[in-house]
């Protein structure tokens, strides 16, 4: 009878901690694309061996500001970086009409464009990515194969492994 009493005590303390606020959140992507888990981690390589390589901490104001390059020599920490639980998702894209009337910029359907709620430096952009959620989301039309895909999510991945290891994120 105390065997029993102990087996389930322990039980249910073991049971409570995999539920404890202090637990590590499991590694991984809440992948909600039409890509595996496998592919999403090749992209995430990419982005640590270039964060690994070298920094550019202001791509978007050099193309708004025509500004010099603000860059940082390689951080290898970049490698001890894991995804955790990172949303990545497809969103519509928002209607030709809907991007003129708000932009005055004409693009066809589908525009390759989605609204990047604040705090974003832009209106509209092909993807964006937040950190507490961790989330990126992107255009859909981007998705499929030919479409930089890639590339967009790289980029992404970038700027979670760069704000996770501290860097000012104003530009990116």
């Amino acid at each position: 009878m105390m065997r029993n009493m102990l087996t389930v005590i322990v039980t249910v303390v073991l049971l409570g901690c995999e539920g404890s606020p202090h637990s590590p959140v499991a590694a991984g992507f809440v992948n909600q694309t039409q890509h595996s888990d496998t592919e999403l981690q090749a992209i995430w390589t990419e982005a640590q061996q270039s964060v690994s390589q070298k920094i550019d901490l202001n791509p978007l104001q050099r193309l708004s500001n025509n500004v010099p390059p603000d860059t940082l020599p390689d951080d290898p920490h970049a490698w001890s970086v894991e995804p955790h639980q990172l949303l990545v998702e497809a969103v519509p894209d928002v209607s030709s009409a809907d991007l003129f009337a708000a932009t005055g910029e004409h693009r066809s359907d589908p525009t390759g464009m989605i609204a990047c709620p604040q705090p974003c430096n832009v209106r509209y952009t092909t993807a964006y990515s937040f950190y507490r959620p961790e989330l990126t989301k992107y255009a859909a039309s981007w998705e499929f194969p030919g479409d930089n895909f890639n590339v967009i999510l790289e980029y992404e991945f970038e700027n979670q492994i760069l704000n996770a290891l501290g860097y000012a994120m104003t530009w990116r």
